[in-house]
């Protein structure tokens, strides 16, 4: 039996595989467009999304291998939206994953467009899928829902509000609503579309998705704050210094981890309501709670 280490590193080498087996048949139409997608889409990282479907479908009878297309749309949706989050008009982050910023090595407006051939390809693969059946366009709608104006793009709208806006006082309600669309929608849709796929436990594993989504945007305002820039990747302290709007700087360093452990244990208690082998998501609920990047 595979240790946690193990078995996540298993999954995040599927993904990893399918994402170069994808980028050999990429179909751009101009060299410079292909490089600025690839150099992002290759970048590597945590996989956190391809990884949270295989293990949510493999948990609950679906093989996940022959679903991959979904998969592949997970990360090419994420890996846009890191190209758009560090664009000047939006983060303004000048590193992502150890690395310069794709606008920082091929311009603006190719970073833009770089993430629009992301975002587009996303639904190919997505459409593509739907004519296999009504659990496959329900996980094509899972997806579509929470990338756009009810998921990520609405979450980073009301980031750019909030950010320096000193006229008005935000607290927990605008907090908790910018958390859930701007990461936790997009940490649940994986689950929820394997949950779709196998046809049961969607409700359980949009809660839970939802909350240890919570739990990774907690970890990373806390880590924003005593993190290490090399650990993470990516410039640190910009948070404060734009005045976002943040676990910790409305509820305080001391809050915020009272907080990310309640969110933790709220997870362990969904997934044990939950019929089935649950014993890798609870290790990576515990992971990110416990994570230094």
């Amino acid at each position: 039996m595979l240790s946690f280490p193990e078995q996540y590193e298993r999954y995040r080498q599927t993904a990893e595989d399918l994402l170069i087996e994808t980028a050999q048949k990429l179909p751009c139409g101009t060299v410079l467009l292909k490089e600025s997608i690839l150099y992002s889409l290759l970048a590597g990282g945590k996989r956190i999304r391809p990884v949270l479907f295989f293990a949510a479908a493999n948990a609950l009878g679906v093989d996940y291998i022959q679903e991959k297309a979904f998969a592949v749309a997970l990360e090419c949706i994420h890996t846009y939206s890191l190209i758009h989050d560090d664009l000047p008009a939006m983060d303004n982050d000048d590193f992502r994953r150890g690395k310069p910023s794709n606008h920082k090595v091929f311009g603006e407006g190719n970073a833009i467009l770089a993430g629009d051939g992301l975002l587009s390809y996303a639904f190919e693969l997505l459409i593509s899928q739907c004519a296999r059946g009504k659990r496959q366009t329900d996980a094509a709608k899972t997806l579509a829902a929470a990338a756009g104006i009810r998921g990520m793009v609405a979450g980073q709208s009301a980031d750019l509000f909030y950010s320096g806006n000193t006229n008005r006082t935000f607290g927990q309600e605008e907090l908790f609503a910018l958390q859930r669309d701007k990461t936790a929608k997009m940490i649940a849709a994986p689950l929820i579309m394997a949950a779709n796929l196998a046809g049961k436990y969607e409700a359980e594993f949009e809660n839970f998705g939802l909350l240890l989504g919570s739990l990774f945007q907690i970890t990373d305002d806390i880590l924003d704050v005593i993190g290490e820039s090399k650990a993470m990747g990516k410039t640190l302290g910009k948070d404060v210094e734009s005045g976002k709007l943040t676990v910790v700087s409305l509820l305080g360093l001391e809050g915020a981890t009272a907080l990310a452990d309640e969110r933790y244990r709220a997870c362990i208690r969904v997934l044990d309501g939950i019929q089935a082998d649950t014993d890798f998501l609870r290790e990576l609920a515990r992971s990110v709670r416990e994570r230094k990047n």
